[in-house]
Order: structure tokens, then C-alpha cells, then sequence
């Protein structure tokens, strides 16, 4: 287990890695990318940023991912389309639009959130644009935070 953890420690397959986990906690799987990141940045601080841009393009990747999927999920969504929760929750995506997707780091809601804005139609560019922030700014303080306090 120790030689597993040291070769995906290593700086060119710990980015690929870290790029395989972030893309997948961002579908619909529950699986947390942060571990890995902060893991491979604390063996090797010098991929600070590297890491947070490749852990942000991995999970913004999985987000469009998920866009797509809400996308083509009309049929089963439309099996709940009068309930007062749904129509309040729609009504709430659609007035926001595309900057609903800055809320696409948040655990547990984040990623269903990409695929109803896909449901919705609303445009693939400014919510894939608004992913990206809202998932870099979530690595970015998690990664510096979880730093900060594990200092060595």
C-alpha cells in the first residue's frame, strides 16, 4: 500500500490522477476529490497551483459532464414536475440562470445542480464558465485552508 501511495505521489502520475478523481466526484458518484489534492499538494508543495488547476479542469469537466446528462433527462424528470418543491427549485435555477452553477462546488447539491441547469437548457458555456470558478475558488481556499492548518 505504501509503494501505491508513494508512485501516485509522484508529480507527473499524481496529476493525472488527481485529474481521474476530481472528474469523477464531479459526476453524480460520490467520491471527494479534495483528499487527493490536498494529499499530493502536501508531498509536493511546489504543484500548488498545478494541482488546483488540474483538480478545477477534472471536476469542471465532470460538471459538463453532468450538464449533458441533465441535458437528454427530460422523461424521468417530468414524472415530478408538479411538485410544489420541484417547480419552487426550477423557478429559482431559472431566474438565476447560468450563475447557479457557481453553486456547483457545494457537496451533495453541486452536482445534481450542473445536471438540472442541463435539464433547463440553460446555456453550456456561461454555466461550464461559472463551474469553473466556483470550483477553482473551492480548491483554491480548501487546499491553502486545509495548508494553513497541516503545516507540516
Amino acid at each position: 500500500m505504501e509503494s501505491l501511495l508513494a508512485l501516485l505521489a509522484l508529480p507527473k502520475v499524481g496529476l493525472s490522477t488527481l485529474f481521474v478523481v476530481a472528474f469523477i466526484s464531479a459526476t453524480l458518484l460520490p467520491l471527494g476529490s479534495e483528499p487527493a489534492l490536498f494529499g499530493l499538494v502536501k508531498l509536493n508543495p511546489d504543484l500548488f497551483w498545478s494541482a488546483v488547476l488540474v483538480a478545477t479542469a477534472g471536476n469542471t469537466l465532470g460538471g459538463m459532464v453532468d450538464w449533458w446528462i441533465g441535458y437528454g433527462a427530460h422523461r424521468v424528470a417530468d414524472r415530478y414536475h408538479h411538485s410544489r418543491v420541484h417547480v419552487k427549485a426550477l423557478d429559482w435555477l431559472a431566474r438565476l440562470g447560468p450563475r447557479a452553477c457557481l453553486l456547483s462546488w457545494l457537496p451533495g447539491v453541486g452536482d445534481p445542480l450542473c445536471a438540472v441547469a442541463g435539464w433547463l437548457r440553460l446555456p453550456f458555456w456561461p454555466c461550464v464558465a461559472y463551474m469553473a470558478i466556483g470550483k477553482f475558488l473551492r480548491y483554491l481556499v480548501m487546499t491553502a485552508g486545509l495548508l494553513w492548518v497541516f503545516p507540516h
